[in-house]
């Protein structure tokens, strides 16, 4: 009898055991649901150029755990001349891609259905450069002079339909800066968030008129995914769409931290020029609508406008309604 009650004892002790180990089981598994790499989202980005600070609130979101955060596994691959970040997310090779609004429009019109969810910059830092103290105050003022612009680029397109630059002298802009700075009338494509610097680099002084003063201003490094993918994964998108506004708002009190790790994958780039960059860019960021709306933000409007102006261009075959290519509801705050 005393043998069987110690059978019975045993028995009863190891059934509350396994109800002990099957509730704290539960509970672990929950608890590191949100930590645990291998229940975590594999995601790819594609940049829209190398690494630099425009991608500095992606980079952050990576440093800073806010990917892993929000159940991410994020693997970020740099752009180039080489590399398109659209046909990469259009073929699937990548769920998310970063590129300027403009591009975004006009794969559409080949047939490429992509969906704007947030942007970096709230404005283009694209611009025309000239020499200090040429006093270029407007466009046509760009007549009798050598203009180093790429060729095609549609911005210059869309200049030269507003403003007759019929005695502008077009030369290809090679990304040298050779003959722009031997001929203090020339005139060279820009963005104001790296060439000036380099520039003044070589004691070069030169002043900048950006391209949004004659009204083309679409938003620049822009977040997207395909139509496709954001109707099959609409939790996934809204997770990186919040953390890549939260790693922008990291950014911007810790970008000569964050640059370290930019630099890690753009050797040739170095880190007082990502200092400048990042300085310089800080209002195309968090300025303009993002003040009062928050990092990310756009608006039909804007949109509506790119997508006028482009078709005026002939670019586009024809328009479409903007709602059918940006979102904001996956912004943090949004439902």
């Amino acid at each position: 009898m005393k043998k069987l009650r110690k059978i019975n004892y045993l028995l009863l002790g190891l059934v509350f055991l396994f109800a002990l180990t099957a509730c704290g089981g539960g509970e672990s598994e929950k608890t590191s649901a949100g930590t645990n790499s291998e229940k975590s989202k594999d995601v790819k980005i594609v940049l829209n150029w190398f690494a630099k600070a425009q991608h500095g609130g992606v980079y952050a979101a990576q440093e800073d755990g806010i990917f892993k955060e929000n159940g991410l596994n994020v693997t970020i691959e740099p752009g180039g001349p080489q590399v398109s970040s659209i046909q990469m997310v259009a073929s699937g090779k990548a769920q998310f891609g970063l590129a300027h609004a403009d591009q975004i429009v006009m794969a559409k019109n080949e047939g490429i259905d992509l969906v704007a969810v947030a942007t970096a910059m709230q404005g283009s830092p694209q611009a025309l450069m000239f020499h200090k103290g040429e006093g270029i105050k407007d466009f046509d003022e760009l007549n009798g002079r050598e203009v180093y612009i790429q060729p095609g680029i549609t911005y210059w397109e869309f200049l030269k339909s507003k403003y007759d630059l019929s005695k502008v002298k077009e030369m290809a802009y090679t990304g040298q800066h050779t003959n722009f700075i031997a001929n203090k009338d020339s005139v060279s494509q820009a963005f104001v968030t790296s060439e000036p610097f380099f520039l003044e680099k070589e004691n070069i002084e030169t002043e900048t008129k950006l391209i949004s003063d004659a009204g083309y201003d679409p938003y620049n490094v822009v977040l997207y995914v395909s139509k496709d993918y954001l109707e099959e994964n609409e939790d996934t998108v809204k997770a990186f769409t919040e953390s890549f506004v939260e790693g922008w708002n990291a950014y911007k009190d810790s970008y000569e931290e964050i640059n370290k790790a930019i630099k890690k994958d753009n050797s040739d780039i170095e880190l007082d020029s990502l200092k400048f960059e990042a300085e310089t860019q800080a209002d195309f960021v968090y300025g303009k609508d993002a003040e009062t709306n928050g990092v990310g933000y756009m608006t039909e409007e804007r949109w509506a406008t790119l997508i006028t102006q482009l078709h005026d261009l002939k670019l586009l075959d024809k328009t479409f309604d903007a709602n059918d290519i940006f979102t904001t509801k996956y912004l943090p705050g949004k439902e």
